[in-house]
């Protein structure tokens, strides 16, 4: 089942086309990847699913609504984390989630029960009275992440996911998010660590100057790039063009 479908998104800034024609889609139960270097595209892409920016054409569907025309129900449909979230720090950590459940109408019970569980196993139990001012920047994110969890919606839209947690943090959030798949919600997310979008993805799209490069799994991502054993980094710097840096690091490895 399609939970997000995007055809033909493009997105201008002045002269400048930040999202050029861009077509995709995520299934229920599938872990996808939206890989590409600094400025390709995948934050305004992700902010326009989120309702955030206007796109300048094309369509965005989320479980067959259309976001132009119905964009109260997509965004109840939508859990979207940023690369840089910001909280409201006057707040404390349990009221913060409080006044996330309150907009999208959450019933108490299933809050108390969902917010209590997530705020366990990221360790926030003991924090959740504490002001977020007090929180450190890993601690701001794990609870950003249970704002969004809690939730449970069909689609998540995740920017930068692993930003600032530690590694028993950042296990627990890829152990969450294949359990979260299992149960058939699509996962669409990027992340610049090449490792845990080649262990956590099904299939992984790659974007480049504003427009698709290719898409695929791993085995179809190494067909393409004719690299039958490489892992993701090596893919990713062939089917990007990074010919100068595979060079170089080719040369530092000789050195060692």
């Amino acid at each position: 089942m399609e939970i997000l479908r995007i055809d033909h998104l493009t997105k201008r800034f002045g002269g400048f086309t930040a999202v050029n024609d861009v077509s995709l889609s995520v299934q229920a139960g599938e872990i996808c990847g939206f890989l590409g270097p600094n400025g390709a595209g995948k934050t305004t892409t992700f902010k326009m699913i989120a309702g955030l920016l206007e796109p300048d054409g094309g369509t965005i569907l989320i479980n067959g609504r259309n976001l132009a025309a119905d964009p109260a129900a997509c965004k109840r449909e939508t859990g979207y984390v940023p690369d840089r979230p910001w909280l409201y720090e006057k707040l404390t950590g349990r009221e913060f989630l409080q006044f996330i459940a309150s907009l999208y109408a959450m019933e108490e019970d299933l809050f108390q029960s969902a917010s209590a569980r997530l705020l366990h196993l990221f360790d926030l139990a003991e924090w959740q009275d504490h002001l977020i001012e007090s929180y450190s920047h890993g601690m701001r994110q794990k609870l950003v992440m249970t704002s969004v969890l809690m939730l449970d919606q069909p689609l998540l839209v995740i920017d930068e996911p692993m930003v600032g947690l530690d590694p028993k943090s950042a296990r627990l959030v890829k152990e969450l998010f294949k359990q979260r798949a299992r149960g058939g919600t699509a996962l669409f997310l990027s992340t610049h660590s090449l490792e845990i979008a080649e262990d956590l993805c099904h299939r992984i799209i790659i974007i480049t100057e504003g427009r698709l490069r290719t898409a695929g799994t791993m085995e179809e991502l190494r067909a393409e790039a004719g690299r039958a054993d490489s892992g993701l980094e090596d893919i990713f710097l062939a089917l990007t063009g990074a010919w100068e840096l595979q060079q170089v690091i080719a040369a530092l490895r000789d050195r060692s």
